[in-house]
This record gives C-alpha cells, structure tokens and sequence, in this order.
C-alpha cells in the first residue's frame, strides 16, 4: 500500500512500464519521522531522494538570527534538497517535519543508478525537475511583483489546505512579514 502513491504520482507524470516499475520500487524505503524532526539539517549533505505519503513539511534556513520558511510540501510529492542531492554537497537549508511523516526515500546511489538504467524513471525525473523549475520562477514572480497581502490571499485560493495546517508563524515567516502584520492580513481577509 505504501508503495501504491508513488506508482500513481509516477504514473501521472510519465508512462510506467510494469517492470520498470518493479526497479524503481524496489530502492525506496519505508521512513517515519515525528513532528519537529528535521529530516535534514544545513551543513550535511542529503544522500536520499524521498515520497511523501502523509504529513507536512517545511524548508527553511537562518538568515540574521531568524529563521525563513522558503516553502511547505504536503502528502503525495517526490522531493529532495535538490542542490545538495544533486552536488552531493552540504546543504543551505533545513527540512523540518510539522506533522509526523511517513515517507519512501530513495539513496542517491540508487536513484542515480537507476536513472542510467531505466528510461521511465529518467524521464520522470527530468519532469519533476522542470516542475520545480516553474514552481520557483513562479514564486520569485510572486515576491517581486505581489504584496505580502496579495501572496496570502492567492495562497489562500490555491492551498487553503496548507493555510490550514501550517502555523502562523511559519506562513508568516514564508510570505516575509511579521506574525502580527499575518494576523491583521487575515482580519482584513475575512471582511471580505
């Protein structure tokens, strides 16, 4: 069963031979984590590719004493700190869990032997890779041209699941104001 949300979330993206299936299957693992584990820490290098089959996870770094959420991922995605996963270098960032997580994770060794000898895990790695290439010129739009305000109301209509689940602090943090101006932002939000 664990495994039957990464079929699907695969399937979705690229065509999925069954016994192709049958090798990409077999290099992830189970892995729980509890609510404030950080699943990774800046500074160490991430050896592992992972699926999120439930729970709610946060990136973010320190920056001047603060720490800054740069984004969320809830249950159902493929992810990966992607710059050291890659690099194979220390990472920039943290990856906290703000729920209790159960996840697949996949080791770089693996995943990257893999990628040389199965064309249906190629392709949807180039995919997932070109979707957080949009994801985040999308974001960077979003922080140059929108107000903090108009951020919230927008990730209110597209993720109101997430505005649910995410503690103000961390929306705050992520949308870069202050918990006390999020709150105001919400008041205003509900008026209307």
């Amino acid at each position: 069963m664990e495994k039957l949300l990464l079929k699907k979330f695969i399937s979705e993206k690229v065509a999925l031979p069954e016994r192709e299936w049958e090798e990409i299957q077999l290099i992830f693992k189970p892995l729980q984590i509890k609510t404030g584990t950080l699943l990774l820490a800046e500074g160490k290098i991430c050896r592992h590719l992972y699926f999120l089959n439930s729970g709610l996870l946060r990136w973010f770094f320190w920056r001047d004493g603060l720490d800054r959420t740069k984004y969320f991922l809830y249950e159902n995605y493929v992810f990966t700190a992607i710059q050291s996963f890659s690099n194979q270098t220390p990472a920039t960032e943290n990856i906290e869990a703000l729920e209790d997580c159960d996840l697949l994770a996949a080791h770089y060794d693996d995943a990257d032997r893999l990628y040389d000898q199965c064309p249906a895990w190629r392709r949807f790695v180039r995919q997932l890779i070109q979707e957080v290439q949009v994801y985040t010129e999308e974001i960077l739009t979003e922080f140059q041209t929108e107000t903090a305000e108009a951020r919230y109301r927008r990730l209110l209509a597209e993720e109101p699941e997430l505005v649910r689940r995410v503690p103000l602090k961390h929306l705050a943090s992520y949308l870069g104001i202050a918990p006390e101006s999020l709150s105001r932002i919400r008041k205003m939000a509900s008026r209307t």
